[in-house]
């Protein structure tokens, strides 16, 4: 009998967490905050505020949240993704009295106001009904908005363009005139951020590159003497350089703060500003704060109406000195989490820590220049209007890449608030169009399709869903599934709907793993007679009459295999995958699927296994990268010890002291040097791994293929690389699982 899933002991909450957990939090806080210290002060200066005001809101965001809010391991402090509309709000409040900025944080003030309302009144899942696509559209603008502006910063040149598309099209013709020092300073920190991800150091990835970029960028400040104004000839050119391309705060930081001035709020302007704010502000800190709940190593969920009053509350505060909007951010909520913060303190500190960044390095931070926070805003524009991102949506339906360039176009054209009227509006015209029945009976399918939930004597559910199943019928959906208890098994049936929208799905898929968590069993039925666009599992899908379902070719010769080895094999979706979580690999990336399985067992060592594609995503929301992969769990029939084995590099070592303050590391085999320079092995029981690793496994592994292994004390993960393998690669994988299990499975009649 295979052992059950062993779930992490919880950290404790409130103070009795912050005594137990001090040491990891504080460590994780670090690495945040020398994250936040760039990004802050990059999204005032693209916000057409000024530096300081991205600290105030970082600070704000971390010692005010935290006390406030209903999530655990997120981050809280100014995004990139509200660079837009505070833009649009500075120019829709622009009088020429020179009290625009104090106008917009008047905005600001009532729009936190508005934000603590609506957690009040329960209203967190409310973002849940904008469709998935209009989001992402509105992302992608956001990214084109931001690329555009920051643009002629990094060449050193001026624009007159009105909008994003024409400061897009005028860089062409401003080439001629940029400055080769700027360029040469923003484009040295553009590399940085493309190549130091990639390298495989743990220490690089410590200290984020857009903290190396300011670091590099000062060298080229004192190179060039930026601190005195003079001209530099090149190529037959003068060019300027000085101290007016350097970030300014002021000298005395008590002048730091500016008020807001609410000479405005009669007009429709200004309520358009705190509109925008609010939706915005509320959508990407609900939509963040359930993507940082998917990497929540412990499972925990967030209280999404307590998440809106502790930003709102800390939007008002930061409004009120000089401060920008407050939001859960992806980015540096996913570096907490990576460096093992355990609760909510780890924010705290890192507000804590930017100030005192800010008093012991404020002649620093006057060394930086706008160009370096051009270039990492440029880079993170472009990562949000990449073309994989459109390759990404595409693959989820070409109706929704429809959906998502609409929104784009007019939110580029109009503002933020528009794009999301706009792009939900054609959604559901198309949706309509799909379900091919008439405007009034297609609402009235969407909102009185007698979907229901229906108890058995067992114990288990029935929820069946019918009509018209997509972002209209999310809050009912959410009513009907609250009625089902967590942990209780569901038989969900979709095969009376007409139509099943993509962000429907995500929201049934949500439930579906919330309950399976929580230890149910949930099966979803009914869709085998609807069609999509694509092969995405939660892809937008309409009913039809007669489906012929067929294998790929690659579904095939896995087919094949099973039938020659006499393995099960199955093709199809499987949304069960939380046994992964169990697996520090993927506690942090959220497996979305798994689909073409092959399962056979090594009866003579008392093993199961199973090799599957899965989908997972590295990071998390709009910054997500998706990968698909094959991987192989060995599921073993005793208790073995909790270790990670993987190729380490020599920068790795180095680091290694560092990660074991926190708890974690490497274990070396003084008499396998081998054996310890090819593999970094961790793990907390140093005794019982040494002990389980004995010389002829050492030998093994020393002599095999380098393979990502990892045991979460009942079962081993194993894969090689961050993509689907081939036949040959299927067979060797499950080749060298054999030759393992000798090492480390009992014979039967031992």
């Amino acid at each position: 009998m295979i052992p059950g899933n062993q779930p992490h002991i919880l950290p404790k909450t409130g103070w009795k967490g912050l005594i137990q957990n001090w040491r990891s939090d504080f460590l994780a806080a670090i690495s945040v905050s020398l994250v936040a210290l760039p990004l802050g002060l990059g999204v005032a200066v693209a916000s057409g505020a000024p530096p300081i005001s991205g600290l105030i809101s970082a600070i704000v965001g971390g010692i005010v949240v935290t006390l406030f809010r209903g999530s655990h391991l997120a981050i809280n402090g100014p995004a990139a993704g509200l660079i837009a509309v505070i833009l649009s709000a500075i120019a829709s409040l622009e009088d020429g009295s020179g009290n625009t900025l104090n106008y917009v944080l008047a905005a600001i003030c009532i729009s936190g106001a508005l934000q603590v309302v609506l957690g009040f009144l329960k209203l967190g899942r409310i973002a849940d009904v904008i469709p998935s696509s209009v989001i992402q559209g509105i992302m992608v603008a956001i990214g084109v908005i931001i690329f555009s502006s920051q643009a002629h910063i990094v060449m050193g040149t001026k624009t007159d363009g009105t909008n994003a598309i024409e400061k897009i099209i005028d860089i062409f013709y401003k080439i001629p005139e940029a400055h080769p020092i700027i360029l040469l300073i923003s484009l040295t920190g553009i590399i940085l951020l493309v190549v130091i991800p990639k390298i495989q150091s743990r220490i690089l990835h410590f200290f984020p590159a857009s903290l190396l970029v300011l670091v590099i960028s000062v060298i080229f400040v004192f190179v060039f003497d930026f601190f005195n104004p003079h001209t530099i000839t090149l190529l037959g050119k003068d060019f300027m350089v000085g101290p007016e391309y350097l970030i300014e705060i002021p000298e005395d930081l008590r002048d730091v703060f500016i008020y807001p001035n609410f000479g405005k709020i009669h007009t429709l302007e200004f309520w358009i500003a705190v509109i925008s704010i609010t939706l915005i502000a509320s959508i990407q800190t609900l939509a963040m704060a359930k993507a940082v709940d998917k990497l929540d190593p412990y499972r925990r969920k967030s209280n999404l109406d307590k998440d809106l009053v502790g930003v709102g509350l800390a939007t008002m505060i930061a409004g009120a000195i000089g401060g920008l909007p407050i939001i859960t951010v992806i980015v540096r909520s996913t570096v907490n989490i990576t460096n093992n913060a355990k609760t909510k303190w780890s924010n705290f500190y890192h507000g804590i820590l930017l100030i005192v960044f800010l008093l012991l390095l404020a002649p620093v931070i006057q060394m930086i220049p706008v160009a370096a926070l051009a270039a990492i805003l440029v880079y993170i524009g472009f990562r949000l209007a990449s073309p994989a991102v459109f390759k990404k949506v595409y693959d989820m339906g070409i109706e929704q890449l429809i959906f998502m360039i609409v929104t784009i176009v007019i939110t580029l054209y109009t503002d933020l608030l528009w794009g999301i009227i706009g792009g939900t509006l054609f959604t559901l015209l198309v949706h309509i169009l799909l379900a091919r029945v008439s405007p009034g009976r297609f609402f009235k399918l969407a909102f009185k399709s007698d979907s229901n939930v229906f108890m058995h004597k067992e114990g288990n559910y029935d929820l069946r869903i019918n009509g018209i199943a997509n972002f209209l019928s999310i809050l009912p959906m959410n009513k009907l599934t609250r009625m089902i208890p967590t942990g209780a098994d569901v038989n969900i049936e979709l095969s009376e709907t007409r139509l099943v929208g993509m962000t429907y799905m995500d929201n049934l898929v949500e439930f579906f793993k919330t309950q399976e968590d929580s230890g149910g069993k949930v099966v979803i039925n009914g869709l085998e007679r609807h069609v999509s666009s694509s092969t995405y599992n939660k892809a937008l899908k309409i009913s039809f009459n007669e489906i012929n379902l067929k294998l790929s070719p690659r579904q095939t010769r896995l087919k094949n295999i099973a039938e020659e080895n006499d393995y099960q094999y199955e093709s199809n979706v499987n949304w069960n995958t939380s046994y992964f979580k169990n697996f520090h690999f993927f506690e942090i990336r959220p497996i979305e699927r798994k689909d073409n399985s092959l399962k056979s067992a090594i009866e003579k060592h008392n093993i199961d296994w199973e090799i599957a594609d899965v989908t997972f995503n590295e990071g998390a929301a709009f910054s997500a990268e998706v990968f698909h992969s094959t991987v192989m769990v060995l599921r073993l029939a005793e208790d073995i010890p909790k270790f990670t084995l993987e190729k380490e590099g020599v920068l790795d070592r180095l680091f290694d002291r560092v990660m074991a303050f926190s708890g974690y590391m490497d274990i070396d085999f003084t008499m396998y040097p081998k054996f310890s320079s090819k593999f970094l092995l961790m793990g907390e029981d140093e005794k019982s791994i040494e002990t389980f690793f004995s010389p002829e496994l050492i030998k093994f592994f020393e002599d095999e293929q380098v393979y990502h292994v990892e045991s979460n004390g009942e079962a081993l993960l194993i894969f090689n690389k961050l993509k689907l393998a081939r036949t040959d690669e299927t067979l060797n994988l499950i080749k060298f699982a054999e030759k393992l299990s000798k090492r480390i499975g009992p014979s039967k009649g031992e």
